[in-house]
């Protein structure tokens, strides 16, 4: 469950969320 919040959610907040968490949390695993 978590990819599929992580996805919906660097996509949505995809301003400064995703660049936190997104790209250093899901980042690695969802890229």
């Amino acid at each position: 469950m978590a990819h599929k919040k992580a996805g919906g959610s660097t996509r949505n907040g995809r301003d400064s969320e995703s660049k936190r968490l997104g790209v250093k949390a899901y980042g690695g695993q969802v890229i």
